[in-house]
């Protein structure tokens, strides 16, 4: 009941409440969620003493908070079901296309609409971009697969984009890294449609002209039935062979006859042993999106990485926790020696319970992807971004904590042997790579630029090549 305890509010007019019995916890605690839920004036105290806290009982699993606002949010999302009317109007709108294109996001993945997706993608033939959260939605190595679009998403995606006339975006919400100017995103579609959990997301960024707000893999199959129910029926093998072509002319590349190791390259040598099946965990930088560009992956969930807030040191804690839960599985963590740096306290943790975890650091003595926006957009001044002084020693480092296969990689000849001792070893495996120190991540589309500004660089053909152009001094790195 409500007791005359000092207020930790001062002088705020606060209901305060004091348990003095365990078995009054649950309901003291309902009464005060309902004192708020009702808007009573005044902050709730509930005090907890520590006698209270420490009392041992049998949970009996019974408790659910009401906190209506998201019951009700999730019921309404359960109970939201595309009318026969809606489907009618989706298909009349994908039917009008001659190169209808998929762009699916994390909520894809999330959502657990991944096998709905390809199955949709499939039965229609129509092809698929993912954003970085997205990767694994789609098959990678499928013919509708057009990989990552967006800011250092492949060329051929990115003009995919740029020249569909249909757009499906699915758990996707334009940001600022695949829809940079908005106005000029998708410019060619004639129909825009978005399928989302989230009704915030809907006209937000993009006007669009059909939307649907409610579980991702139910409105899937039930435009997958509706289209097979009304014999939904359109030849895009035009498009087909066009998106072949981009991926063709357009195809990811880069410096194949340098003499020193390029990160790439290691990449696809990695790729060449694991086609598609092992799980790739990654910190944040050029390593990052090498992994998103190079790698291949053939179910969702394979590929980990942070995304929005870009989480330095993530790499590692998550390719322990995978391999945690999937003690069957490969796993490899491809790291930086900048963000590998936030949690190399890890690897103890890796030897300590013996998990087969393969850890590769992609070292270029420094903060790489800082250093490529430094030499693009600031005339290569760098600050605070080569390493290069540094005298860490990340084998030894390795080896001190209990590695037994830990080796440092620094010929170009010995990569597709190494690589395959690393991969086939069975336990903890540590390679450091020796790569290019001026290898870049291309494509890139500066921040508040459009595909049509897309940097390819040296490797990798351009339909329209763009100059450098700074990104205004408000925009995010």
């Amino acid at each position: 009941q409500e007791a005359p305890v000092p207020s930790l509010m001062g002088s705020v007019d606060t209901h305060t409440f004091l348990v003095t019995d365990p078995a009054r916890l649950e309901a003291t605690v309902r009464t005060a969620f309902e004192i708020a839920r009702t808007g009573r004036p005044g902050p709730v105290l509930v005090d907890i003493p520590k006698d209270v806290q420490n009392w041992k009982g049998t949970f009996h699993g019974a408790v659910r908070l009401p906190i209506p606002g998201y019951r009700q949010r999730l019921a309404k999302l359960h109970g939201s079901q595309l009318s026969p009317e809606a489907c009618d109007e989706f298909f009349r709108m994908l039917g009008s296309a001659h190169r209808p294109l998929i762009y699916a996001g994390g909520g894809v993945i999330n959502g657990g609409a991944s096998q709905a997706l390809r199955e949709f993608s499939q039965a229609f033939q129509v092809p698929v971009v993912t954003t970085l959260m997205g990767i694994g939605a789609v098959d990678t190595t499928d013919r509708l697969s057009m990989r990552m679009l967006g800011m250092h998403g492949a060329a051929f995606a990115n003009y995919a984009v740029e020249d569909c006339d249909v757009l499906i975006a699915v758990g996707a919400r334009f940001d600022d890294r695949v829809a940079g100017v908005p106005a000029k995103f998708a410019r060619n579609a004639r129909h825009i449609m978005h399928l989302d959990v989230d009704a915030s997301e809907i006209n937000k960024v993009k006007r669009v002209h059909f939307s649907h707000v409610g579980v991702l893999a139910d409105a899937l199959v039930a435009l997958l039935e509706h289209g097979k129910a009304t014999g939904f029926r359109k030849d895009w093998g035009n498009w087909q062979r066009y998106c072949d072509g981009l991926r063709q002319t357009y195809a990811m590349n880069y410096d194949r006859g340098s003499e020193l190791i390029q990160p790439y390259y290691v990449i696809e040598e990695i790729n060449r042993i694991t086609k598609g099946e092992a799980i790739i965990a990654t910190g944040v930088g050029q390593h990052q999106m090498w992994a998103a560009q190079y790698f291949d992956f053939r179910s969702p969930r394979l590929w980990l990485t942070s995304g929005s807030m870009g989480t330095m040191g993530f790499g590692l804690p998550a390719a322990i926790g995978a391999q945690f839960a999937h003690p069957e599985r490969l796993v490899i963590d491809v790291d930086g020696d900048a963000s590998i740096r936030m949690n190399l306290g890890e690897l103890e943790t890796v030897t300590t319970y013996d998990l087969p975890v393969k850890v590769v650091v992609l070292n270029n003595f420094g903060d790489g992807m800082v250093k490529q926006w430094q030499k693009l957009f600031h005339k290569g001044r760098l600050s605070a971004s080569d390493k290069s002084l540094h005298k860490k020693d990340f084998v030894k480092a390795a080896q001190a904590d209990g590695f037994r296969y830990a080796v440092r990689l620094d010929r170009k000849a010995d990569v597709p042997r190494v690589v395959e001792e690393f991969v086939r070893f069975k336990g903890p495996a540590f390679l450091e790579v020796i790569i290019d120190t001026d290898a870049g991540v291309y494509p890139m589309v500066g921040p508040g630029q459009s595909y049509d500004q897309m940097i390819t660089g040296d490797w990798i053909p351009s339909r329209n090549p763009a100059d450098v152009v700074p990104p205004d001094s408000s925009e995010m790195f």
